[in-house]
């Protein structure tokens, strides 16, 4: 019980941050870098990392975070102009620290002569022990590494005046985002929620623009099979075959004698 009394005591004088004490992060250093509005990031061709070639910094993008590299040291921040954070060389993420020299639009002098194409060699900045430890950092599969990520776009909203700059208003809006990526896709994927409908071709020639319904005629008697004599289609010189009559029966002839009898009279 006193141990318990005594580590609760020595949390309330001095309390840490365990998760950033676990990935050799300090948060709030001053490195002197401004950027003022969203930048323009561009995926680095076979990597996951986006960097940023207007901006003229080591600027980076991965796993949800911004990176920057000054001064020898790797800082990450989970907003495009900071606060930055001091991360330990041994925390670094292995595709930083993979992506091309060509990528660095502000390379350190100790990269001069190193290969554009290959990764910085960072055994000779940091030191065999930094080797032993991080082994395997540049060995990997060129053609099975993951794609980019999504990109933070909703960052473009805040800048100037607006820029989240205390801890509070930045987990508000993080949150805020959360939520709303939370209930998109809660609505995605209620059931019965219609998905995108697939796109009909049309027909060379049909103008662009909603199609009118289809009116259907009714049907009409169709006669006899070809087979029969009211069926028969012209003949190959296109004239229409005869149809003969049946002979009338006596009640038929009856009835036209009598009508020619009725236009005979005055």
């Amino acid at each position: 019980m006193r141990y318990a009394m005594l580590l609760v005591l020595s949390l309330l004088v001095c309390p840490v941050n365990l998760p950033q004490a676990r990935a050799g992060v300090s948060v709030g250093v001053s490195i002197g870098i401004n950027v003022p509005v969203f930048p323009n990031l561009v995926a680095v061709p076979g990597y996951p990392v986006y960097y940023a070639p207007q901006l003229g910094l080591n600027y980076f993008y991965y796993g949800g975070l911004f990176w920057v590299f000054v001064d020898g040291n790797w800082y990450q921040s989970s907003w495009y102009d900071g606060p930055w954070g001091l991360v330990s060389p041994y925390a670094v993420p292995l595709w930083i620290l993979r992506v091309p020299v060509r990528y660095y639009e502000r390379p350190p002098a100790f990269f001069h002569g190193w290969d554009r194409d290959a990764p910085p060699r960072w055994q000779q900045h940091w030191g065999e022990r930094w080797q032993e430890r991080r082994h395997g950092w540049d060995a990997w599969n060129h053609e099975a590494a993951p794609r980019p990520g999504a990109l933070p776009t909703y960052q473009r909203g805040y800048s100037g005046s607006r820029y989240p700059r205390t801890m509070e208003q930045r987990r508000t809006i993080e949150q805020h985002q959360q939520q709303r990526r939370f209930e998109q896709q809660r609505r995605f994927e209620q059931p019965g929620a219609a998905g995108p409908q697939p796109m009909q071709r049309r027909p060379m020639g049909e103008p662009f623009g909603p199609r009118e319904p289809q009116r259907h005629s009714p049907e009409r008697f169709q006669g006899p099979s070809r087979g029969g004599p009211q069926g028969r289609g012209p003949t190959p010189d296109g004239r229409r075959p005869d149809i003969k009559r049946a002979p009338a029966g006596p009640a038929q002839r009856g009835r036209d004698n009598e009508g020619r009898g009725e236009r005979r009279r005055p």
